[in-house]
């Protein structure tokens, strides 16, 4: 320390600061927003947390100083964090007969409301689920407008909530169970479908928890009056999504059968009701997908927000985004998958 510049000794100041934070926000995903509703509003931040490790761990290295190991030791600590938020490399097998495709949308009511200029966007979504033929398709914050928009699929569950927003499930195979699971005192729900494939039968939960109610333009105009009433709306939704989360997780812990799980979830992977949904379910994200994996059209930050996540009985072969496909405020995410089915 005593070797250090002035210029180096406040960087490294700094850069202790950011690793005790890293620290705290590495047990964030293990503290129930109910009791610190004020700190989980942190795991929002935590890549960019990952990020400024990694550059004050380039800044030491490229100077050949010993303090790169502070950085150094804290990324290494977080690995399974960062693969949450970036991947390297993604997973492309072979296709085979028996493999089958999911797609997840919040298609936000099909622009009811024109929250975006272009007037077509209900035919347009469709066009683009029958473009890509999934197997399975599972649409939040869906409208009426789509009930004649999927024809082709033979098999569908759609669930209707009081005023516009529902879900729906399309599928090629056959839906021999649904249901739905009602959150108190929220207008968001999960809904599920159980599928049947050759001889087998699957689960496939629909799920769109509480909103933060964040609008992608949240820079614009962005003051400290506006910055305390998000802060506050974000931990308020915190809460009410932990309690929904534990729905999902006991109603989940009672299905027998394998299971996919998918939707918006309207947290990040480093949140508390990430890790409660997904259990010990496997991330398609992780497992087959490449980059960030953006799901969420926010401008300046790459938010993975929506998931699909499969039962460790479930090959991930393959998992997409569709970023560039803006005709929501969220992208569509598609994965291929594979199941070993019973022989007839």
């Amino acid at each position: 320390m005593k070797k250090l510049s002035w210029f180096n000794k406040v960087m490294y100041f700094f850069n202790i600061v950011l690793t005790v934070l890293t620290f705290f926000a590495y047990l964030l995903p293990f503290m129930a927003p109910k009791v610190f509703p004020f700190l989980s509003v942190f795991t929002l931040v935590m890549p960019l947390m990952l990020i400024l490790n990694f550059l004050f761990f380039i800044y030491w290295l490229l100077q050949t100083k010993r303090q790169m190991l502070l950085s150094g030791i804290f990324l290494l600590l977080g690995i399974t964090f960062i693969s949450k938020f970036y991947k390297f490399s993604s997973k492309d097998l072979p296709e085979d007969k028996a493999d089958f495709t999911l797609m997840s949308y919040n298609v936000r009511l099909f622009n009811l409301y024109d929250w975006l200029p272009q007037r077509d966007i209900p035919q347009v979504i469709p066009a683009f689920v029958k473009q890509h033929n999934p197997d399975i398709v599972c649409l939040q914050e869906y409208n009426k407008v789509g009930d004649k928009s999927f024809s082709q699929y033979k098999h569908k569950f759609i669930f209707k909530m009081d005023g516009q927003a529902g879900q729906a499930i399309y599928s090629r195979f056959p839906i021999i169970g649904k249901g739905d699971i009602q959150f108190p005192g929220s207008a968001n729900n999960v809904v599920y479908a159980d599928i049947k494939k050759g001889k087998d039968t699957l689960r496939v939960y629909s799920m769109h928890l509480q909103s933060i109610k964040i609008s992608p333009d949240i820079h614009e105009n962005f003051d400290e009056e506006k910055s305390k009433v998000i802060f506050n709306r974000i931990s308020e939704a915190f809460k009410k999504q932990q309690l929904q989360g534990e729905l999902v997780e006991k109603h989940k812990s009672e299905c027998h059968y394998p299971m996919i799980i998918c939707g918006d979830l309207n947290n990040s992977a480093f949140s508390y009701v990430y890790r409660s949904v997904k259990g010990k379910m496997n991330d398609a994200f992780e497992e087959a997908g490449k980059g960030f994996g953006k799901s969420y059209n926010y401008k300046y930050y790459p938010a993975r927000i929506d998931y699909v996540f499969t039962d460790k009985s479930i090959e991930v072969k393959e998992y997409t985004t569709f970023p560039a496909f803006i005709n929501s405020d969220h992208f569509p995410v598609m994965t291929r998958l594979a199941f070993e089915e019973k022989e007839e």
